[in-house]
């Protein structure tokens, strides 16, 4: 299968994309290239080959759901500017 400049015009036109002929002509090669190779994955015998959800096993580390508040509230306020009875102390915005 190969396009021709018409169809590239006519693929552009639908993709809504602005395109001039000399612009459809250069890229004429491209999509052949591209539908040509297309074509020669076609011919690869498939027949025996499982289809695959991904090329590579990927197991997920998991740690244990546990909930927690990380009981580190003093030393994340070491770091805080101002600090007031536990909390972040932050100057007034609204009057």
């Amino acid at each position: 299968m190969s396009v021709d400049t018409e169809t590239v015009l006519r693929i552009a036109s639908l993709a809504r994309i602005a395109m001039s002929e000399e612009q459809a002509e250069r890229l004429k090669p491209e999509l052949n290239n591209i539908l040509g190779w297309v074509e020669q994955l076609g011919e690869v015998d498939t027949s025996g080959v499982e289809p695959l959800a991904v090329v590579i096993e990927n197991h997920t580390r998991m740690r244990e759901d546990v909930v927690t508040d990380g009981d580190k509230r003093d030393d994340i306020l070491a770091n805080a500017p101002v600090a007031e009875h536990g909390f972040f102390a932050v100057p007034k915005v609204i009057e």
